[in-house]
């Protein structure tokens, strides 16, 4: 299929992204199956531990979703199907296509599977799979993900039984959702209180297991929220029968005959019953591929603010980018499917303007993170650093709790949070991180509230 011939659906954006020939993509960390994809335009291809496409024309990429978002949604309530994530569709959540193999098809994109990348040689800009077969490209854009920190990796006792179990994959939410018909009306413990324990603890009790979240900080999400945030949270999902235990972390264990995990020893001394136990401490940047080849910083691949790295014609997007966050002169690596979508959108820009003689503006990115739980959803904009203000209505037991916060520094709002906000409330918010006006009174801003943002 010629360039010409594609269809055209009217979207500038898509356009744009679906004009690049001759590139190659690299993509081997946001396994989403068990099989790996490869997409090729001309002599173009997109190489990923899930799936391997390879294509004719022309090939837009857009970063695979965390699945730590999709699990309310998605899992909220068991029925007999398979986990249904939208990790196939990763544009649906910015408004783009529903990525059906239809869509590659139209495209001119042929799928292969099982074909995994195992070397990365960046001096003859060359790759080399499992079976030994080589690609060769002119342009390549790592964009290889994270993969999930797991338990065996510190050698805790027992950490290996079944029913110990990580969300990162397709396979990983299958085997949350057997586990949950299995042991119905079972003993979950989670470990890890950020976005995967307070999400999946919801997901669990709204699937009727009595769930206990585990986590050695003083408060749950102890990277974003404040003393206040949490405790709103830790209220609410205490009224919603979850149980919290701080300051202790797992050590350790014990399984019956069959190799199914009992128990969880904390190291405090208390154990807790468990018929599943789901893990969630984070992740690391798949970089690997690339070490001794490409300058990295901050547990990334350092980049320009096109997304380019130490070596011409290598793009890095996503998870393992550190890149200039231009907002606040610094660099910075961001974990966000945000983040993945638009930085692999400014590298696609950046090449084709490249191609044609032009320039692109520098990338310009406002951190954003969001969550969804039970029947909660918050948003938040900007840089948590400096003194911070909480207002509204935070009380746990509330019909409709809406509150949030603002972090101050040198005078000025860095960034904002709101929980139960409409759509325009989390875009005055998001206008107040980005604007960052100045703020002479901290007891008038905690009054006004939404209201402050609401002015800008």
């Amino acid at each position: 299929m010629q360039l010409g011939s594609l269809p055209s659906k009217g979207s500038t954006r898509e356009n744009l992204l679906l004009s690049l020939k001759k590139q190659l993509l690299l993509m081997r960390g946001r396994r989403l199956a068990r099989d790996i994809f490869f997409l090729k335009v001309s002599a173009f291809y997109v190489i990923n531990l899930s799936h391997l496409f390879s294509m004719n024309a022309s090939f837009i990429f857009i970063y695979r979703q965390h699945l730590t978002h999709v699990t309310n949604r998605f899992l909220c309530v068991i029925g007999s199907g398979a986990a249904r994530l939208p990790g196939f569709h990763t544009c649906v959540g910015s408004g783009g296509e529903r990525l059906l193999p239809e869509w590659y098809t139209e495209k001119g994109i042929e799928l292969i599977l099982s074909t995994e990348i195992v070397k990365a040689d960046l001096s003859s800009k060359s790759l080399t799979s499992a079976t030994g077969a080589t690609f060769t490209y002119d342009i390549l854009i790592i964009a290889t993900g994270s993969s999930v920190i797991r338990l065996t990796d510190f050698g805790v006792q027992g950490a290996d039984a079944n029913n110990i179990l990580y969300l990162r994959e397709i396979d990983d939410a299958d085997k949350l959702v057997a586990a949950i018909q299995a042991k119905k009306d079972g003993k979950a413990v989670i470990v890890g209180g950020g976005y995967i324990g307070l999400e999946l603890s919801a997901v669990l009790r709204l699937n009727n297991l009595d769930v206990t979240m585990v986590y050695p900080e003083p408060w749950c999400m102890p990277r974003l929220f404040t003393a206040g945030i949490a405790a709103f949270y830790e209220g609410y999902y205490a009224n919603k029968g979850v149980k919290i235990v701080k300051g202790t972390v797992a050590v350790g264990f014990d399984s019956d005959s069959n190799g199914d995990v009992t128990k969880v020893k904390l190291k405090d001394g208390r154990e807790l019953d468990a018929d599943i136990v789901v893990v969630g401490v984070g992740g690391r940047p798949l970089t690997s591929l690339f070490k001794g080849q490409l300058a990295e910083e901050k547990g990334g691949i350092k980049t320009d603010a096109f997304f380019q790295t130490s070596v011409p014609g290598v793009y890095a997007v996503g998870d393992v980018a550190t890149f200039p966050m231009k907002l606040y002169g610094d660099l910075r690596r961001v974990e966000h499917v945000d983040h993945a979508r638009k930085s692999a959108e400014q590298a696609v820009k950046a090449i084709k303007a490249s191609e044609e003689g032009k320039s692109v503006e520098e990338y310009d990115y406002l951190p954003y993170f969001y969550s969804r739980s039970f029947d909660l959803a918050w948003q938040f904009y900007g840089d948590n650093v400096g003194d911070t203000v909480l207002f509204g209505d935070n009380d746990p037991a509330s019909a409709k709790p809406k509150f949030g916060s603002y972090w101050i520094k040198d005078g000025k709002i860095f960034g904002a949070f709101l929980e139960g906000g409409d759509a325009d409330e989390n875009k005055a918010i998001a206008k107040v991180a980005r604007v960052q006006p100045a703020v002479s009174d901290l007891n008038v801003l905690t009054q006004e509230g939404l209201q402050f943002a609401a002015k800008i």
